[in-house]
């Protein structure tokens, strides 16, 4: 019996920008019924090598082979002509267009002149839409669905073709638990099909769940391939930023400061309710639960998005009415929010117009912008945040997401704030990163800072906080000390098990 050959080899690819050397002569295959992750720091090239794949980039060497033929693509129209399905991290749907529009974009089935056949193009989508185990139908305008919902229309397209290899870029960044073990189940009847995957994710317990082998980049190089079941999370941590990571909980090692926020019976209609809790100066409190459990809002409500429908919110053991985000910010709170491109930056903008954005009014000069002063602010936090960047001039939407979650945090700490939020603070960002996030947070309180964090990942709250509340919807099911917490009490909390505790 012959070894079976390669859907996907990618041979001595090179790619390089101005000042850039992207892709450095990077080899890559794909093997039928295959889950292949490809990891690496943001920056480390993957996304350029999926885009030669796409033909969004043209390589300056190298070739690309699909079942052992030399192909070049000219564009992803091409690539899914051939067989390669791309589902992207970030989402290209038109809102205003149905389920069934979007999943069929530019190939709608067609009757006699030309018409497009609405019957069996929406035969066609639902039958997609029950293996996918969705709660809504082809006729579902894609404006009115959830991001989570919205991803699953993404997955969806990549079955509507007879793919060779379909290529998951952080699939499951947008995806509750349940949400994910459908996307799992439908992995795994690709793979059954012969299918080679593409899994590109910086979540190890999902790369070692459900992937076959891992390829691992480095500054545009690769550093090797390993077989999942022989290695382990350090290996390839290692592998990827060529050091070894600390991942265990320090202690505080500095006294805390006076009491900066207290909430008192705070509700918000069905969202939440009842929510009572305490951050000191020098304290970093993690926020845990479902999706749904009302972390967020809570947060939105802090910083006057929402109105809160009883109790009250104090400061520095003052109350205090939070209307707008303007009043929070007068008053010391900020937040980095959940989804950093779309509501913590303009991508399309530099660096130092993006740091300085919440300080328009005061930095200015007459009729014109006091570009000295922006600038010294750009310089001071990009040094003190370590922002990796060629200079202020760069485009945010240029950087990787590492440092554009340090943009986004900069620009709030430019402001002075007493209380600062963090919404998801690793949310798409390589493990590299993250432990860089991680210790600016802890920093940050021990320079005074009352810092809340929302996290959906149990192992970074752990880390990071002094104290975690545990939140099940809409409720504080329990607050927890770091000496006391475990994973299973954890849990057993966000779960919604056990009687509830008052923070």
């Amino acid at each position: 019996m012959t070894d079976p050959k390669p859907v996907l080899h990618l041979d001595n690819i090179v790619k390089t920008f101005p000042g850039v050397r992207a892709l450095d002569g990077v080899s890559f295959s794909v093997m039928p019924g295959e889950v292949h992750a490809l990891m690496g720091e943001n920056g480390a090239g993957k996304s350029t090598l999926m885009k030669v794949l796409g033909g969004i980039h043209k390589p300056d060497e190298g070739d690309i082979y699909v079942d052992e033929r030399k192909v070049t693509m000219s564009g992803p129209l091409e690539a899914k002509a051939k067989g390669i399905v791309f589902i992207h991290q970030e989402l290209s749907l038109a809102e205003e267009l149905s389920v069934a529009e979007n999943i069929y974009l530019g190939e709608l089935p067609r009757k006699s002149f030309g018409r497009v056949d609405w019957t069996r193009l929406a035969e066609q989508t639902n039958a997609i839409l029950k293996k996918l185990n969705v709660r809504f139908d082809a006729a579902t305008r894609v404006g009115d669905l959830s991001i989570a919902n919205q991803q699953m229309v993404e997955i969806a397209r990549a079955l509507t073709v007879d793919a060779k290899a379909v290529i998951f870029d952080e699939p499951t960044a947008s995806l509750t638990d349940a949400e994910k073990v459908v996307l799992f189940d439908v992995i795994a009847d690709l793979k059954a099909d012969g299918v080679g995957i593409i899994y590109i994710s910086h979540r190890m317990e999902e790369i070692f769940k459900i992937t076959d082998r891992i390829s691992i980049l480095r500054d545009g190089q690769y550093q090797g391939t390993v077989n999942t079941a022989e290695t382990n999370e350090e290996s390839v941590t290692q592998m990827m930023i060529g050091r070894k990571l600390d991942l265990s909980r320090k202690a505080t090692n500095h006294d805390l400061g006076d009491l900066a926020l207290e909430v008192r019976g705070l509700s918000c209609g069905k969202l939440y309710r009842d929510i009572s809790f305490q951050v000191r100066r020098g304290e970093v409190v993690g926020f845990y639960g479902l999706v749904g459990a009302g972390r967020t809002e809570i947060a939105e409500t802090l910083f006057g998005l929402r109105d809160p429908s009883a109790g009250q919110i104090l400061l520095a053991g003052q109350e205090v009415r939070i209307h707008s985000p303007a009043d929070a910010i007068a008053r010391g709170i900020s937040l980095v929010p959940e989804d950093r491109k779309g509501q913590g930056l303009v991508l399309g903008m530099n660096c130092r117009d993006n740091m300085t954005l919440p300080q328009v009014d005061d930095l200015k000069a007459g009729p014109f912008m006091a570009e000295g002063a922006e600038i010294a602010i750009f310089d001071q936090y990009r040094d003190r945040l370590d922002i990796r960047t060629p200079g202020w001039k760069q485009k945010v939407g240029n950087l990787s997401g590492g440092n554009q979650q340090k943009i986004v945090i900069g620009k709030w700490l430019s402001m002075h704030p007493t209380v600062l939020i963090v919404d998801e603070p690793t949310r798409g960002i390589d493990v590299g990163s993250k432990s860089e996030i991680h210790k600016l947070l802890r920093e940050l309180a021990a320079q005074g800072y009352a810092v809340m964090v929302i996290s959906s990942e149990m192992p970074e709250v752990l880390h990071v906080s002094d104290r975690i509340v545990a939140m099940y919807s809409g409720r504080i099911m329990r607050t927890f000390t770091s000496d006391e917490v475990t994973e299973d009490s954890l849990i057993q909390a966000i779960s919604g098990l056990g009687d509830s505790h008052a923070a």
